[in-house]
């Protein structure tokens, strides 16, 4: 059999194309709206619209689960792309020149019909809350017509996100991606997500662990939820003989990272102050996944995510401020 061509992409991801817009708003605010002060409200196109265009100055950059790892995986020196569905208008232009000028490869069409582009009005309050009204709009019309084919191919690492197992559609993208990817020899990632979102595709995500999944994400509560229990040790447990590599977050206790036959425990990056937690996932596994691309032992590619993560909740926002690639050269050196 042929080997496959050396990859010119690192980590390609396919995920929710979502538009953050921070705004710093006053507690009067928040107690007109229909929403939990700190929490994350569904809202319909309308409603989006509606907020959106009573919100004061703000920042806009894109965003999503999906897209906040690559793009913090750019900022470390990977070459990263994305896979995710935007409308062709204004918050979708917002979304591909900011993910394009972060370094990361996006070359999927835009929608000229159906649901506008997915925004995510974040309002931070003075005591720095972050309350959020989530539009999901055209990101969960992805299906597998949006999959570059050739782009899989030709990228070392498939990085998904669990949310898109909700959508059938993007269901479908995924699993179209999946299979180019193992044809080709390529590793596949998996991030959870959320443990409701693993509540409810408990049996699918077994089954892609299982199956085809090289390198899982996971936090303490999505781990134990996807088998069932609430001891973690009983989920490592069960989870190791099936998955190459994983890498269990578990916050202020830093992370688990299982393989190569051990348990590397991974203390947590110190942190002056926490002020935003939002990201800290994503940005693990930026730093995680750009380590492995590069060779580094799974201790170190855990370091870097550590160091990463704790970047990112130090501030507002899911994006991150300091000089990723000078912050892991600094504290996981070669």
């Amino acid at each position: 059999m042929t080997p496959p061509a050396p990859p010119s992409i690192d980590i390609l991801a396919l995920g929710n194309a979502i538009v953050d817009v921070l705004s710093h708003v006053d507690e009067s605010v928040i107690d007109g709206l229909p929403v939990n002060k700190g929490g994350m409200t569904l809202v319909g196109a309308e409603e989006a619209e509606s907020l959106y265009g009573t919100l004061g100055p703000g920042v806009e950059c894109s965003g999503g689960s999906a897209a906040n790892t690559v793009v913090g995986a750019a900022m470390l020196g990977a070459r990263t792309a994305f896979i995710g569905r935007v409308r062709d208008d204004h918050l979708g232009r917002v979304f591909t020149h900011d993910i394009r000028a972060a370094g990361v490869r996006f070359d999927t069409p835009p929608a000229t019909g159906g649901p506008k582009t997915a925004v995510c009005l974040v309002m931070v309050t003075p005591d720095a809350h972050r309350t959020m009204c989530t539009y999901l709009g055209a990101s969960i019309e992805m299906g597998p017509d949006d999959v570059d084919e050739a782009l899989v191919r030709d990228s070392a690492v498939l990085y998904l996100e669990g949310y898109l197992w909700d959508p059938p559609g993007a269901k479908e993208a995924m699993r179209k991606a999946v299979r180019i990817a193992r044809g080709e020899g390529r590793a596949v990632a998996l991030s959870l997500s959320d443990p409701f979102c693993v509540d409810r595709h408990r049996d699918d995500f077994l089954d892609l662990v299982d199956a085809d999944v090289d390198i899982l994400f996971a936090n303490e509560g999505e781990i134990t939820s996807l088998y069932g229990t609430d001891d973690l040790d009983d989920a490592i447990h069960a989870l190791t003989p099936l998955v190459k590599v994983a890498a269990i977050t578990r916050s202020e206790h830093g992370a688990l990272v299982i393989g190569d036959g051990d348990v590397h425990i991974i203390p947590a990056e110190p942190v002056t102050r926490v002020v935003d937690t939002t990201g800290a996932g994503d940005l693990f596994a930026a730093g995680f996944l750009t380590g492995w691309t590069q060779g580094r032992t799974l201790h170190d590619c855990g370091r870097m995510g550590a160091v990463a993560a704790a970047e990112v909740i130090g501030h507002l926002g899911a994006r991150p401020e300091a000089d990723l690639r000078a912050l892991v050269t600094e504290r996981v050196p070669r």
